[in-house]
């Protein structure tokens, strides 16, 4: 973990890339090392690691809490709003590696709420928990038309990108998707899968995706940990 003196690089930069890589990649969950485990581990000076840490903390990316240490003050994940991206891209984006494990699928009745926004009175359903670096950061559950949803288990949705079996072993040319980001909690079963309190607030997604012809694709659900991951939209102010 040592770092190059010999890098025309200086010294504390190396060790803020350094930081921003470990922290994109979910090594620190809540807050860093302390100073002193930070000289250790880089074989560096004090006031290195404090330069570091201090355009960490002018980038945003850390916070100070007087007492208490330097705490985390961006989500590991951060999925950019107004373009359509699956999951798996997102996570890889990020520098992190995506994983996922099927926790059920076949053909349900849809809730009520679900019938009515699909017209889906049969759909095919999906339910799966999302990791990033081996950690579990969301659940999601999709509902397809029944004859999508067959064809879709004939293929590994375990651990595949479903845009991607979508698109290129279905042939479906998605296009558009209407999303709503609220807050939610878990049920106890979904705590447990994500490892969390049943108390602990999460963000639910809910989208609707059609295709090229304008049809229904996808009824898609997620609850994402919300100390895990963010949604970001960059907005600009037009003049009249």
């Amino acid at each position: 973990m040592e770092l190059d003196p010999k890098n025309p690089i200086p010294l504390h930069i190396q060790l803020k890339i350094e930081l921003e890589k470990h922290i994109k990649e979910g090594h620190y969950q809540e807050k860093i090392p302390s100073e002193r485990e930070l000289m250790d581990a880089y074989k560096v000076s004090r006031s290195t690691v404090r330069e570091a840490v201090s355009h960490l903390v002018n980038d945003g990316i850390l916070e100070k809490i007087h007492g208490k240490g330097t705490f985390i003050s961006v989500k590991p994940i951060q999925d950019w709003l107004g373009s359509l991206s699956s999951t798996t891209e997102i996570i890889n984006r990020m520098g992190m590696k995506p994983d996922a494990r099927l926790v059920t699928h076949g053909v349900v009745n849809p809730p009520s709420e679900v019938q009515k926004l699909t017209g889906f009175e049969e759909a095919y359903y999906i339910k799966r928990v999302r990791y990033a670096n081996q950690i579990p950061i969301a659940i999601e559950i999709q509902y397809y038309p029944v004859e999508i949803g067959k064809r879709l288990a004939q293929h590994d949705i375990q651990k595949g990108t479903l845009f991607d079996l979508l698109e290129q072993n279905l042939n479906i040319k998605l296009s558009e998707a209407e999303q709503i980001i609220t807050s939610s909690q878990l049920s106890k079963e979904d705590a447990d899968l994500l490892g969390v309190e049943e108390s602990q607030h999460v963000l639910l997604t809910e989208r609707l995706l059609t295709d090229e012809q304008g049809d229904l694709v996808e009824y898609y659900l997620a609850f994402f940990r919300s100390d895990m991951y963010s949604f970001r939209i960059k907005l600009s102010r037009k003049n009249s």
